[in-house]
Formats: structure tokens, sequence, C-alpha cells
């Protein structure tokens, strides 16, 4: 996994946008202006972060040492994730795509009905 395929995988969800709200060197991942996955453009990362829900925040980091509290974040709802550590790429496909609906979730319900209209996303709680 590297850093374009986590951007290709998000940008393919449904209304994602992105922008670099922290300088050139930060790629923010976004719904309806809410980030859900932030990346390093400058190299130095060797990881990037993704919000989370708490209880599964600590259910991944106890069982991956590649996942750990998301660095510079919030890490009540931030993760950090290892390009290249133990988690398979299809798994890496899952968390961006919990990041995202984590966020939608947190998003006004107004947003959300027109998310859900236009994408054919079902708002479910999940």
């Amino acid at each position: 996994m590297d850093i374009e395929e986590v951007r290709e995988i998000g940008l393919s969800l449904p209304h994602t946008t992105e922008r670099c709200p922290f300088g050139p060197d930060a790629l923010a991942l976004e719904i309806g202006g809410r980030m859900f996955c932030l990346l390093d453009l400058s190299g130095k990362w060797t990881f990037y972060n993704i919000k989370v829900h708490p209880d599964y925040s600590i259910e991944l980091q106890e069982r991956h040492t590649s996942i750990r509290p998301g660095f510079h974040m919030n890490k009540k709802h931030w993760i950090s994730v290892d390009f290249n550590g133990n988690i398979p790429k299809a798994m890496h496909r899952k968390l961006i795509e919990h990041a995202y609906r984590q966020t939608i979730k947190a998003l006004p319900r107004k947003q959300r009905e027109i998310i859900s209209t236009t994408s054919g996303h079902k708002d479910n709680g999940n």
C-alpha cells in the first residue's frame, strides 16, 4: 500500500474531495467539508491518519501492531495506519471506507440526505 493507493481508494468514494488545509504537504480527503483521511505528501510519514469509531480504534490497536493512535490528531477518534505494516490491502480499503462512513454520520442531517440522494449511499447507522 502506498499514498497514491490510499488516495485512489478515498477518491473513489462518492462526493469525496481533497484539499491541503494545513499547507502543501498535508492532503486531506473530505466528505461534506469534513476530513476523514490525512496524508503527508512530503514523504516523511510512513503512515496515514483516518477517523474511526472510538471502540473500533481500541480493537484495531490491540489486534494490529501497525495501527496506533492518530499522530497529531485526537487520539480517541483518529488512528495512524502504516502503509507497509501487517495490514492486508483489503483491510486498508475497509478502514478507509469506515472512516468515510464515520464522517458522514457526523454531518448535519440535511447534508447526509443530499449525499444519500445523489450517491445511493444509505445512512443506516453503520
